[in-house]
């Protein structure tokens, strides 16, 4: 099971904050359930449907953009996909300035990893 104990997902794809609409909207789409209307749902349950979105969703939509790797698939993007694509990356990187130890260990793993590319220790 996934744990949403924090703000983001797992995956780091959504926000359960930011992205609240989407998630009420695709819980609706995929499982005619009215989250507003549902009264108490067991925070298990919860995210086991949240977890089990699809991706004709609309947060299953704006994930799959957020998620995209394939460069050609990218540069492809219409005008929304990009700014969709684009402010995501921006919050995240802005998450991660906001978290100087966080930061700093992930610094310390690119210098490990590019020693280790280029021959170093």
């Amino acid at each position: 099971m996934r744990d949403f104990s924090g703000k983001s997902s797992p995956d780091g794809w959504y926000d359960l904050y930011e992205d609240w609409e989407l998630i009420e909207s695709s819980l609706a789409k995929q499982y005619g359930i009215r989250i507003r209307q549902q009264g108490d749902m067991p925070w298990e349950e919860f995210c086991t449907l949240v977890g089990g979105l699809m991706p004709d969703t609309p947060l299953g939509s704006i994930v799959s953009i957020r998620a995209e790797q394939d460069p050609k698939t990218i540069k492809g993007f219409n005008t929304d996909q990009r700014r969709i694509y684009n402010e995501w990356r921006k919050r995240q990187a802005v998450k991660q300035l906001d978290d100087p130890v966080e930061l700093d260990q992930q610094m310390k793993n690119l210098e490990a990893a590019m020693a280790r590319a280029f021959g170093g220790e």
